[in-house]
């Protein structure tokens, strides 16, 4: 008996909405449910009873995403009560991540068909209080859990604890990465994205949601002068700003993952096929050359090389992190990166970006004409992921 290949058969997505934006009014579970429904809804060839588990990657997980959101949002969404749900979290990478395990439970035979993807409503993060060894401890205070370190264990070293900003600076400096490169690539960003948008290239993947029609965070007017009059915004005299970094966000990702034979049985054209996978681990504070060991990793287990890459979809945390990754894999040719614009235009919700990187890459290939596209994330805590697609 063959091994199952395992295929992305279907995807929705919403658009990624800006942070108190048009999506903010919208419970996180609620947000992963319209997702999952909508997915359900474009595929009436599927039998919901037949799916065999919800994979939802989730970063935050304390506000109205606890409780295991995939559950929820499976509930919400109307799905029979028989199917599963787990929720995953690798921080950045967590919606990868959730397409991954869907895969390999596919690979495996474990699974015929599962619903794999991810949400974060950064704007809807709670602040929470930690617990206190006395009642009404004076030092208690409230965190911000939208974004970074929260409630951190003093055994860390502190540079590992920097927020993340901090560290895709220091990653810029040690690399001799300017200003100018990091504002021009947020440029190139929104140029790509806005035009991507008006070239109707996330029809059928993207729907509206509350009257959000478009990813909210795009500035189609965006200039290198608007830019370059930003400060600094992690460092006093550093070269990372609010506008060459991703933007906080709201958004969800819901896929469905099956083998290929039952796409075909079931009459649905694949979008892509997963062929691998790696994650690696780097220092916690140099996460941004992190998917750089992870496409090496992934490439050996392969059998594949750069050269033989046709697209390199890089979520774009930070210019100075792809940057980064560009300059320490000079491998790649820099007109197969991010063809439609990455996160800093499109947005990062951290719990669905990776998907929908996954996702994209699958979808500009089928543009193209097929080929091989690796979808790959930088990861908080020193972590980097590549996932291997084919169309």
């Amino acid at each position: 008996m063959s091994t199952p290949r395992p295929v992305l058969a279907a995807a929705r997505r919403t658009p990624f909405g800006r942070y108190r934006g048009g999506l903010s009014g919208i419970r996180t579970d609620d947000l992963l449910g319209q997702t999952i429904a909508a997915l359900i809804a474009a595929t009436p060839e599927l039998d919901p009873t037949h799916i065999d588990d919800v994979i939802m990657g989730d970063s935050n997980g304390a506000g109205e995403d606890n409780r295991n959101v995939a559950r929820m949002a499976s509930l919400l969404a109307g799905l029979p009560l028989t199917v599963p749900g787990v929720t995953v979290n690798r921080l950045c990478g967590s919606g990868a991540e959730a397409i991954v395990q869907a895969a390999r439970a596919i690979r495996a035979g474990d699974m015929d068909m599962v619903l794999a993807g991810g949400v974060e409503s950064m704007s809807r993060a709670p602040y929470v209080l930690p617990k206190s060894d006395k009642p009404l401890d004076p030092a208690m205070r409230l965190e911000q859990t939208t974004v970074g370190w929260r409630m951190i264990n003093p055994a860390f070293p502190a540079h590992w604890t920097d927020s993340l900003g901090a560290c895709a600076q220091r990653s810029a400096t040690a690399r001799g990465i300017s200003r100018a490169e990091q504002d021009d690539w947020a440029v190139r960003s929104h140029e790509l994205a806005s035009t991507a948008w008006a070239k109707g290239y996330h029809d059928g993947f993207a729907f509206a949601v509350n009257g959000v029609s478009i990813d909210e965070s795009i500035r189609a007017d965006c200039t290198a002068e608007t830019l370059a009059r930003l400060k600094p915004a992690f460092t006093t005299d550093g070269t990372v700003t609010a506008g060459n970094s991703s933007p906080i966000n709201d958004g969800a990702v819901a896929t469905l993952i099956t083998s290929e034979e039952k796409a075909l049985e079931l009459g649905l054209a694949p979008i892509g096929a997963i062929l691998g996978s790696a994650v690696v681990a780097t220092e916690p504070d140099d996460f941004a050359s992190a998917p750089v060991p992870a496409m090496h990793k992934l490439l050996q287990r392969t059998g594949h090389s750069f050269a033989d890459i046709n697209l390199f979809e890089i979520n774009e945390a930070f210019a100075a992190m792809v940057l980064t990754v560009l300059h320490d894999a000079p491998e790649i040719d820099l007109a197969k990166v991010n063809p439609n614009g990455g996160a800093i235009a499109i947005g990062h919700p951290v719990g669905a970006s990776a998907a929908r990187v996954v996702v994209d890459t699958c979808r500009e290939l089928q543009r193209r004409g097929g080929g091989l596209g690796i979808a790959t994330a930088c990861i908080g805590v020193g972590l980097g992921i590549a996932v291997l697609v084919e169309v």
